[in-house]
């Protein structure tokens, strides 16, 4: 029996978060879900976007699964992922982006994953304003370790997972101490990893040569502003982020989650795609060491996007169906 914080989140959250729960417990895995609250719907509640229980309760289990928050733009509290994502050190962000059988996109055969570092760089939140607030300053800060970590963890990953390159994207040409740092690490680390190929490339010219020639990427390691950018390119490359998992992985705890907004738009109408929240709870089920029940679901998603006939409107807009019925159609697909 695994113990994990469950967050529905706000907007499609609850929607989605259901119709995956569904879906993971249908997978024969034993998990215990303990339901706890973030985002707009906690702050509005309590007054509180991340309220204590919350904390604490990813503090004891040690994962969480969660749908996605809504976070003000410009004034109000800050992102509730970067909260979560520095309390516990969750240093690497993981998001694969792979060509989907009967999913529309630009490209076949995509297939690159985005390392991204997850705690540091511009999304520290060390902001002010000067000079009677006609100017506004944000602080990126870069740590040896931190860039040492998350490298590591790029190649370690390749390694496991059986990946034949890691591409460092960067922009140490002009910001030469953070980005410098980061390539500089990168290059020392690559020489620990023989097997695996080596590439660096500076972010503009990277973000080019993705839309260009995106078969040339596998492994991809960046810095946290970089890495938020490029995994929503690489996500436009395979059909959008409706279909993109994201894994959040520190040394002893990680957050899994749908990457995309809480869409409120289209909150409670059932048509939100469950595919990318259901796909990163194949990655949670992976770091339980669960593979049978990963495989399983994997195998049924696969198997319900290339048919075409149980998806939402995104998949096939002629003929949809709802969120409850395409996660119905996932679980049928597993007998």
């Amino acid at each position: 029996m695994h113990n994990v914080t469950l967050i529905k989140g706000d907007g499609i959250g609850p929607s989605i978060i259901d119709a995956a729960v569904k879906v993971i417990n249908a997978s024969g895995v034993k998990i215990n879900w303990e339901e706890a609250e973030a985002g707009l719907g906690a702050f509005e509640k309590y007054g509180n976007p991340i309220p204590e229980a919350t904390l604490t309760s990813i503090a004891k289990n040690r994962v969480a699964f969660k749908g996605p928050l809504t976070t003000p733009v410009g004034d109000g509290f800050r992102s509730i992922n970067v909260v979560l994502r520095q309390t516990y050190h969750l240093f690497a962000n993981v998001r694969p982006a792979k060509t989907w059988q009967g999913a529309h996109s630009r490209y076949e055969n995509v297939d690159i994953v985005i390392v991204r570092e997850n705690t540091e760089g511009l999304y520290i939140g060390s902001e002010r304003y000067l000079d009677d607030n006609n100017t506004a300053e944000s602080i990126a800060r870069v740590t040896r370790e931190g860039c040492e970590n998350i490298v590591t963890y790029a190649f370690e990953y390749a390694r496991s997972h059986n990946r034949k390159k890691v591409t460092v994207c960067h922009k140490a040409n002009i910001l030469k101490y953070s980005s410098g740092m980061f390539l500089d690490v990168a290059r020392q680390t690559a020489k620990q990893y023989p097997d695996i190929i080596f590439d660096e490339k500076i972010i503009d010219a990277a973000c080019m040569h993705m839309v260009m020639h995106p078969e040339q990427f596998d492994v991809v390691v960046t810095t946290n502003m970089f890495g938020d950018i490029l995994s929503d390119l690489t996500a436009g490359l395979v059909g959008g982020l409706g279909l993109i998992p994201g894994a959040n992985i520190g040394k002893d705890a990680a957050l899994f989650e749908a990457v995309h907004g809480s869409a409120p738009d289209i909150a409670g109408k059932n048509i939100a795609n469950p595919t990318a929240v259901i796909m990163a709870g194949v990655m949670m089920l992976r770091y339980l060491d669960e593979h049978q029940a990963a495989d399983k679901i994997q195998t049924a998603v696969e198997k319900v996007i290339a048919e075409g006939q149980f998806v939402t409107s995104d998949l096939n807009p002629l003929q949809p169906v709802g969120t409850d019925a395409m996660g119905e159609a996932i679980i049928a697909a597993m007998q």
